[in-house]
């Protein structure tokens, strides 16, 4: 039996040019707060590492969290310089509608989301085969909080070929149907 590891425990330092954001994520981070965080990585340093899948026919390690802190190594001098162009990362290995699915998750503990790119995020997920309760389960939404965000969306074919019912609020998630919300 084998005994998986937390990512923590292998932190590797890489250069920042080998690191790219991702495309999808909805978290947006004030000004005033961005400031903050360089303060924070000046006075502190990095006290916890990016979240990173590495794309190995590309040679590059694509953001899943930590793109306000990979942000503020490449933009401050003082700090690219103090940390020598490098970036504290951890990798995980999951395709991408897990890797959306964490970033959402290591999000919404701490941020505000951009609404039009969650909708972009739920659109995504849906056109992979992912269930409602997968997407509920994985990015810690309800159903109602995810009906808003398929209605906001504006994507008819979010809800093309498919029955669509608004289950009661009691009912348990395992009689519900998967593309039920």
């Amino acid at each position: 039996m084998s005994v998986k590891t937390s990512p923590v425990y292998a932190v590797k330092a890489v250069p920042v040019e080998k690191v790219i954001a991702n495309d999808y994520n909805p978290n947006i981070v004030a000004p005033p707060e961005m400031k903050l965080l360089e303060l924070s990585i000046w006075e502190d340093g990095f006290t916890m590492p990016c979240v990173c899948y590495y794309d190995k026919e590309k040679d590059q390690y694509i953001l899943v969290d930590g793109f306000h802190r990979f942000s503020v190594l490449k933009t401050s001098k003082r700090i690219y310089q103090r940390e020598n162009g490098l970036l504290p990362i951890v990798v995980i290995d999951k395709d991408i509608s897990n890797r959306m699915s964490s970033t959402i998750r290591h999000n919404r503990a701490r941020g505000t989301h951009n609404i039009e790119l969650m909708c972009h995020i739920v659109a995504e997920l849906d056109k992979a085969g992912m269930s409602d309760q997968w997407i509920m389960k994985n990015i810690g939404m309800d159903r109602d909080e995810l009906l808003r965000l398929k209605q906001l969306s504006g994507l008819a074919d979010l809800f093309a070929d498919r029955e669509f019912s608004v289950p009661e609020k009691d009912a348990p998630l395992n009689a519900r149907e998967s593309t039920t919300v």
